[in-house]
């Protein structure tokens, strides 16, 4: 087993599963997610592959579960070499004048509060030479996107400030912006499109980790 661990939150599908198979070469894989059939569909893919991974069903909104994943990763490997975060909550899209209460709350909880634990758990598995990446979405001020737009804008501004905070001390935080990709959070915004027309999230995977270097 390679001792270069990635972790990997929202790991069971999408741009999450990808960047979890294109990095099971050279890393071994800590998955998160909660939906168990997926995750292991991916563990399939990387044993397949020649790799590794430890999966965790878990929700990463749940600050007790995450802390004790982080406490076992310290106690199992002492650290991590990468954090990438896909876990997203994607509210319907509706005015926003009629944001529904339960979709609000969730996607608040989902894609800011837990923030505010996962980067204080992961950040000292990071120590000064790992890093941290995340995800940006330019359609978070488009109409109708209210509720997603909106969280996902807080998520990824909390995210700048890390990496401004790390800038010379690590670990380095970095914010990527992936091209659209057939994946279920972009089918439900825009149904009915092309979905040939998009990128593979595997193909989107590979291009965002040569940004990383």
């Amino acid at each position: 087993m390679t001792d270069q661990i990635a972790l990997i939150t929202g790991a069971s599908r999408g741009l999450g599963a990808s960047l979890a198979r294109a990095l099971a070469p050279t890393h071994h894989i800590v998955a998160v997610a909660r939906t168990v059939g997926a995750l292991e569909e991916l563990d399939d893919a990387i044993k397949t592959a020649g790799g590794s991974a430890t999966l965790a069903p878990m929700d990463v909104t749940k600050a007790d579960a995450m802390a004790q994943l982080c406490r076992s990763i310290h106690d199992r490997w002492g650290g991590i070499a990468l954090w990438a975060h896909t876990a997203i909550h994607t509210a319907p899209l509706s005015p926003a004048a009629h944001i529904d209460a339960k979709d609000w709350a969730k996607s608040v909880e989902c894609n800011v509060t837990c923030m505010g634990h996962l980067i204080p758990f992961i950040s000292p598995l990071l120590g000064t030479d790992g890093r941290a990446v995340f995800f940006d979405d330019p359609a978070t001020e488009q109409k109708f996107h209210g509720a997603y737009g909106a969280t996902k804008a807080a998520q990824i501004s909390l995210a700048r400030v890390w990496a401004a905070e790390t800038a010379t001390s690590g670990p380095r935080v970095d914010i990527l912006t992936p091209n659209p990709m057939p994946t279920a959070l972009r089918a439900r915004f825009h149904p009915g499109e092309d979905r040939d027309a998009l990128v593979h999230p595997d193909i989107e995977a590979a291009r965002l980790l040569a940004q990383l270097g």
